[in-house]
């Protein structure tokens, strides 16, 4: 089964484990033994556009395989530093790619479990004295073995309350990645401006970073194309009036503000679904074929209150 296109924060990559096996000599016999490259093609094959972030996996993966055959001629390979940013908008596909990077990183030996735990701010930060060092701790634990992605990472900083436990977080964390970098991978996330401005205030944080991921909004036409794969992975499929109403609400969606991706994508569709179901439900004497259950109308698109926003006359 196809993994799905947008991951839920906080679901878990499936483990693989590494089988014992004659150290590899050629990059062939490493993607063989560690099966890694099926995982970059599912990433290349499910995630609509992202070209330059699915360039730097592949960079990254081919770095540690690299290191694999180093060791096996007896050359040194340090242990490379893995901790990521990942900056971008909502819904732009920074969770997904995250789990994928775990499961990347399991498979050629560098995690020992391959899970991936999300988190933001709340599952770090205690209320009061000595309640954020256990809360802290107890998250790092869950995710030693794995990856650990803490989501708008930037608010865990705030200068402006004295009284504020985030910097104890902080350095607990710093005293992790750097100490037991070879048993957890860390991954920072949220907006590019904000994570800017959390790194000149964190440098201890910012030196530890080593890989730095920008994920850019998708176009229009790429977020069409994750609808209609959406729509497939639920049953679902745009009538050619639906399609074309789509094509319209997105481009007046992308102008409003919230916009958040292949995330509002998603809320697109089920509000259309609701209005389907709703039109359907009216028609109760009529028997309902297949076609008529999976099929989305023009007219469930262009009920969206975008539609009728963008017709109201100025004020």
């Amino acid at each position: 089964m196809a993994a799905p296109l947008y991951a839920i924060p906080g679901t878990t990559a499936a483990a693989v484990e590494p089988a014992q096996v004659t150290p590899a000599r050629t990059v062939a016999e490493v993607l063989a033994q560690s099966q890694v490259e099926s995982v970059l093609d599912e990433l290349e094959r499910n995630l609509v556009g992202l070209a330059p972030v699915k360039q730097r996996i592949r960079d990254i993966a081919a770095l540690l395989v690299i290191d694999k055959l180093r060791v096996a001629r007896g050359l040194q390979a340090q242990a490379p530093s893995l901790h990521m940013s990942f900056t971008g908008n909502p819904g732009t596909g920074k969770t997904t790619v995250a789990l994928r990077m775990a499961e990347i990183l399991h498979r050629l030996g560098y995690v020992r479990k391959g899970h991936l735990v999300a988190v933001t701010r709340d599952d770090l930060v205690g209320q009061y004295i000595g309640h954020t060092a256990p809360k802290t701790k107890e998250v790092l634990n869950k995710a030693m073995g794995g990856v650990l992605f803490i989501d708008e990472a930037y608010y865990l900083y705030r200068p402006d309350n004295e009284r504020d436990y985030g910097q104890e977080a902080i350095e607990i964390l710093l005293q992790v990645m750097e100490n037991q970098r070879d048993d957890l991978v860390v991954i920072v996330a949220g907006y590019k401006e904000r994570m800017d401005t959390f790194f000149r205030s964190n440098p201890g944080l910012s030196s530890r970073i080593a890989h730095h991921l920008e994920f850019p909004d998708y176009s229009v036409a790429e977020l069409r194309e994750i609808a209609e794969r959406m729509l497939v992975q639920m049953s679902y499929r745009f009538d050619d009036d639906a399609r074309a109403a789509f094509a319209e609400y997105l481009a007046l969606r992308v102008a409003q503000p919230h916009f958040a991706n292949a995330r509002s994508v998603r809320n697109a569709l089920d509000r259309a679904r609701l209005r389907q179901a709703s039109r359907l439900f009216a028609q109760r004497e009529r028997e309902l074929s297949a076609d008529d259950l999976a099929t989305v109308s023009g007219a469930d698109i262009r009920a969206s209150r975008h539609f009728r926003d963008a017709a109201a006359p100025p004020r």
